[in-house]
């Protein structure tokens, strides 16, 4: 199948797009762009420059892929944005370029789903079926891990890290941390339950579920200690590899800067 390029588009020559990309009215794709089978940009897309685009995304009108950095440090590096399969990304969603500061690559994984103004920061992370609803904005360096949900209007610091299979509520404010199977929200965020619609549709088993919600339980409103609710759990029989998982997260978050593990080489 050939492609399908509008009239009206502009595609660089140093451009790769490979048979069957679809390039709506308006769209500006830069160099060094690459774009995979069966990717489309419906219209008035714009694709900067060193970014790759895996196959079959659907990019909605008034994206903006692999613009520079907001960073004011950012001088011209050659930085890229990589972007896998199956995603779908709605209308005025940005996505911009990571930083030699970083990895020098901002990265959004296989089958999400960004809804319409979100905005993706330089150098984040992001793992497969991560949602991001309506206006939500990630801050630089932020890693989101699989499975994640955030809802409309949240807005997350820089170097925060979002656990995999977590829930963060519309208008929430995260400087932390969110530990992954949690519940978070509030302004600052706070875990509050763990997310058992999450874990139910990804068919989580019930002992599973328990496990978790008892760790929680522990953690949170009995406040025990990490190394208390370890032992605890283990004489339950429930330090299981989901709830390892979850104490790891949380005793790594701690020994970071301001409930940031990421930020762990400027703690005091």
């Amino acid at each position: 199948m050939s492609r399908l390029i509008s009239d009206s588009a502009t595609v660089d020559a140093r451009a790769n797009l490979a048979d069957s990309v679809e390039v709506g009215p308006y769209c500006v794709i830069g160099p060094h762009v690459t774009i995979g089978p069966g990717t489309r940009l419906l219209s008035n897309v714009v694709i900067r420059e060193r970014v790759t685009l895996g196959r079959y995304n659907v990019i909605h009108p008034g994206t903006v892929i692999g613009g520079e950095p907001q960073d004011i440090t950012y001088r011209d590096e050659e930085t890229t944005v990589t972007i896998g399969d199956f995603n779908i990304i709605r209308e005025c969603v940005t996505i911009n370029r990571g930083t030699e500061k970083d990895a020098g690559n901002t990265a959004l994984g296989s089958q999400c789903y960004l809804m319409a103004c979100t905005h993706i920061a330089h150098d984040c992370q992001l793992g497969d079926h991560v949602i991001i609803a309506n206006g939500s904005m990630l801050g630089g360096h932020v890693h989101v891990h699989d499975y994640a949900s955030i809802s409309g209007a949240v807005a997350v610091h820089h170097f925060t890290t979002i656990g995999s299979y977590s829930f963060v509520g519309g208008l929430s404010r995260v400087l932390h941390d969110v530990p992954p199977f949690t519940l978070c929200e509030g302004s600052p965020a706070r875990p509050r339950c763990i997310n058992i619609v999450a874990l139910k549709r990804n068919d989580f088993p019930v002992a599973v579920i328990s496990s978790l919600a008892d760790a929680h339980r522990l953690l949170y409103r009995a406040r025990v200690g990490l190394d208390h609710a370890r032992e605890i759990l283990r004489s339950d029989g429930k330090l299981i590899s989901q709830v390892n998982e979850l104490l790891s997260f949380i005793q790594y978050q701690r020994e970071g800067r301001h409930g940031r593990a990421r930020e762990l080489r400027r703690a005091a």
